[in-house]
């Protein structure tokens, strides 16, 4: 991963993208076009990092199999993960004591909530309850009892609801507990409770400080809600045709869909500009 400055005219120095919805394809593979276009912004000096809400047990095989080795920023915001070394370089943990009491009042304004929970650390398990649903075949461990969710530390709690959209659902945790957790709508069926004040940008903003690049340094590729925080610190925020209609509404541009190769057709253009 190179921090030196842009070459052939290249007006960014970090490009950061986001995975789901974003630089995957719905299969989960980037597409040749998608990593060549990577390579050649590399090669002209900027710095690629992925900033995800998926935690590293979530990220790691993504990332070896693109032969990725710089930093990742994983756990929406909440880890900072160097893929070359395999080694985590910073975690932020959830109070479980203000998320138990965030999950109280949620649950007070909309009913009994279905849980899932992702641990801490390199290796950290997916717990999921009864009737939660995981998206995809991401591995997870089935729990009965929701004690077990707080017997060790916690980056992030998934809530579902069996009758709210994710929009409603982000919205009323939002006005219960907006005081003790943030509230990130991060994909379909995925609302999240995270440690009060952290998302994207705190974890981006940690990152690029390692290599030594500013916000004023960057353009970032996101999808879903949990990406405004990221464009609001990025010189640049590009959302896909396929975003979620409130990133659109505060990208400065739109591009083509993940299906559709959206980060390659703006690389290319600012390549060739």
């Amino acid at each position: 991963m190179s921090t030196a400055s842009p070459s052939g005219g290249f007006p960014y120095r970090l490009i950061a993208t986001d995975l789901d919805g974003t630089l995957l394809r719905s299969d989960e593979s980037v597409s040749r076009r998608t990593r060549d276009a990577l390579a050649a912004a590399t090669r002209a000096g900027a710095a690629h990092i992925v900033v995800t809400g998926r935690a590293v047990p979530w990220t790691r095989h993504i990332l070896d199999d693109l032969g990725y080795q710089g930093l990742a920023v994983c756990g929406q915001g909440a880890q900072v993960y160097h893929a070359g070394e395999h080694r985590l370089l910073t975690s932020v943990t959830l109070d479980r004591q203000l998320a138990g009491v965030a999950l109280a009042k949620i649950e007070a304004e909309v009913g009994p909530l279905f849980l899932a929970a992702s641990r801490d650390g390199l290796d950290g398990e997916v717990l999921v309850g009864p009737g939660y649903a995981v998206t995809g075949s991401l591995p997870s461990t089935p729990f009965t009892d929701a004690s077990d969710l707080w017997t060790a530390p916690l980056n992030k709690i998934y809530i579902q609801h069996p009758e709210l959209s994710d929009d409603e659902l982000a919205k009323a945790a939002r006005k219960a507990a907006g005081g003790f957790v943030t509230v990130a709508m991060a994909g379909e069926g995925i609302v999240e409770l995270l440690p009060l004040g952290l998302s994207k940008a705190t974890g981006l903003s940690l990152a690029a400080r390692r290599l030594g690049l500013k916000a004023a340094d960057t353009i970032a590729f996101g999808d879903m809600p949990n990406d405004i925080p990221m464009f609001a610190w990025s010189a640049r925020g590009v959302a896909m045709a396929n975003a979620h209609e409130e990133l659109k509404s505060v990208a400065d541009e739109v591009t083509s869909s993940n299906e559709e190769d959206g980060i390659a057709v703006v690389l290319e253009r600012l390549l060739a500009a």
